[in-house]
């Protein structure tokens, strides 16, 4: 509210400035009336004000619009706006709110009580109402704290609430695992090397707690806490499939032909380049993941289907705030 206080008096001053400036010596002869300053219209003045409270607006519409999960062209339009109508309103008050001249003639001094009191009771009642001064600087505290909830309103975007999950998961015991067309998964789909995304049937596969990706290892090469070692059945393995770095999508697996010319398998992240090694538990072998990413306990039911055998190990999502370690 300050600063926009501050740039509308700068405005005003600079404009006075340049109109004194310009204006040339007085002329010679006997002085005239004397020549004094007055503010600008009423008019110039709301139009200020509404353009400043059209910022506040615009400005507030961007956390709206966020909230909302709105497009990014949406915040775009908004944030833009909000700009453009600030521009706007400094532009219309750097050429219009600006000291006006006026000529203002000597008069004799009023000398009868009646009129000296009507007349004091007429520039009171002048007076009354909002000021200019109060309009605009109202005006100016709502394009300001608009402009600051669309500064502030991205930052919600960076994470998870502190001490809250980026991601709550519908995995229970039980739950089958099905494919993006709501198919069961069977165990013996998957051979070697296999990898596949599965979601929780009945569960909104949009919901970042929900995809899993499935692996298959040779059962020998799993590697699993005491705990865990029957969450692998016959070397399948399902791990979140949003990375613990930034919540991108673990959407490659690297599975080696010959183990003595190529690493071991991992699942990657794209985006970072974040390494998990499956047949560990999804441990961290290379990139800035700061955690494993939680493992989902399988079983295979009789009729040869995958499901969940409990929840996930740990919160969904990037290690930051709250979420814990798997």
């Amino acid at each position: 509210m300050n600063v926009l206080a501050r740039a509308l008096a700068a405005a005003v001053a600079l404009r006075a400035a340049r109109r004194g400036a310009s204006g040339g010596p007085a002329p010679d002869g006997p002085p005239g009336p004397e020549h004094r300053t007055a503010g600008a219209s009423p008019a110039a003045t709301r139009l200020v004000a509404v353009l400043l409270v059209l910022t506040g607006c615009a400005g507030a519409a961007v956390g709206v619009l966020l909230a909302l999960h709105a497009s990014t062209q949406l915040l775009g339009l908004a944030a833009a706006l909000a700009f453009v109508l600030l521009a706007v309103a400094l532009a219309v008050a750097s050429f219009r709110i600006v000291p006006q001249e006026t000529a203002v003639e000597d008069r004799p001094p009023v000398t009868d009580p009646q009129t000296r009191a009507a007349l004091t009771e007429t520039v009171r009642a002048g007076g009354d109402g909002v000021s200019r001064r109060a309009l605009l600087g109202g005006a100016a505290g709502v394009a300001g704290a608009g402009l600051a909830t669309a500064a502030a309103a991205p930052l919600a975007a960076l994470g998870p609430r502190p001490g809250g999950r980026l991601g709550e998961s519908r995995w229970t015991t039980g739950v089958p695992l099905v494919d993006e067309h709501g198919a069961p998964i069977r165990a013996d789909a998957l051979e070697v090397g296999a990898f596949l995304t599965a979601f929780p049937h009945g569960a909104d596969p949009r919901e970042l707690g929900s995809p899993v990706v499935v692996v298959r290892l040779r059962p020998e090469d799993v590697s699993l806490p005491p705990g865990r070692r029957a969450w692998a059945p016959q070397g399948l393995l399902a791990y979140s499939k949003i990375c613990t770095h930034a919540g991108c999508a673990v959407a490659l697996f690297r599975y080696p032909l010959n183990e003595e010319t190529s690493t071991s398998p991992a699942l990657v992240c794209p985006c970072h380049y974040s390494t998990f090694d499956p047949a560990r538990a999804a441990k961290v072998t290379f990139g800035p993941a700061g955690r494993p990413l939680p493992q989902l306990p399988l079983r295979i039911a009789p009729d040869g289907t995958l499901q969940a055998a409990g929840p996930l190990s740990g919160p969904v999502g990037p290690a930051w705030w709250g979420v814990g370690h798997s």
